[in-house]
């Protein structure tokens, strides 16, 4: 994937140098005269790094990367004079990731953008794994059933399942408050016509010393007398 980066600089030479830098480098680059231009180029655009001056007309850096960071976490780079060090420092403070001294050399600036793109790849990489993660979960209060590693934990403590408990968990805990008669339990978890469903209450009764403190009183998994069973809605 190629990644977009923005520049946010006053004077057009710096704006120049480094947009030969960075396209050479593979990235796409825009290009912002001031803070205002800048926020105007992001609301339009999926930005993955900004570089951006301190001071500028209009609106400065600070104030950009104040706006930006309401609603955007890509890195920042600050262009910054040496006489500026108390606005860097304050920059720093309000969300940007690195700064640039000027005059720098403009092989320090990439290095500067491919470290933190890196790093904000990899932050985007593990959100997006943990939300994977999380779409495989089943949880009903203290309940929770894993589809992705097949492991149930109950109160932080973990639950040792056959694989049909397994099953039989994960199909109810899959609509908590439903109700599923002994036939339908059987042929969704046996995949075959119920004929003998007298395994189901074996089962129904293994997983409750294993899921409940109290399996005389059930918290979760709770019978329907004359229908079937259930996950308690919590």
């Amino acid at each position: 994937m190629k990644h977009t980066v923005l520049i946010v600089e006053d004077e057009k030479g710096i704006r120049d140098t480094l947009n030969i830098f960075l396209k050479n480098q593979g990235y796409v680059v825009l290009q912002a005269e001031n803070g205002k231009q800048g926020l105007e180029i992001i609301e339009n655009n999926e930005i993955h790094l900004a570089i951006v001056d301190i001071m500028m007309p209009v609106m400065d850096g600070i104030t950009m990367t104040m706006k930006l960071r309401e609603k955007y976490d890509f890195p920042v780079i600050f262009l910054s004079a040496k006489s500026e060090d108390m606005d860097k420092i304050m920059g720093l403070n309000i969300g940007a990731d690195d700064y640039v001294t000027k005059p720098f050399e403009p092989m320090e600036v990439i290095a500067r953008v491919n470290s933190n793109i890196r790093r904000y790849d990899q932050i985007i990489q593990l959100k997006n794994n943990e939300c994977q993660s999380n779409s495989y979960k089943l949880v009903v209060g203290n309940l929770e059933l894993d589809q992705y590693t097949k492991e149930v934990h109950i109160n932080n403590k973990d639950v040792r399942l056959t694989a049909k408990e397994f099953q039989i968990l994960k199909l109810l805990m899959s609509h908590p408050g439903r109700v599923y008669s002994a036939e339908e339990i059987y042929e969704a978890v046996w995949q075959e016509e119920a004929i003998n469903t007298e395994t189901i209450m074996v089962h129904v009764r293994k997983l409750r010393e294993k899921i409940e403190i109290n399996p005389r009183k059930p918290e979760y998994l709770k019978v329907v007398w004359g229908i079937g069973y259930k996950i308690e809605k919590m």
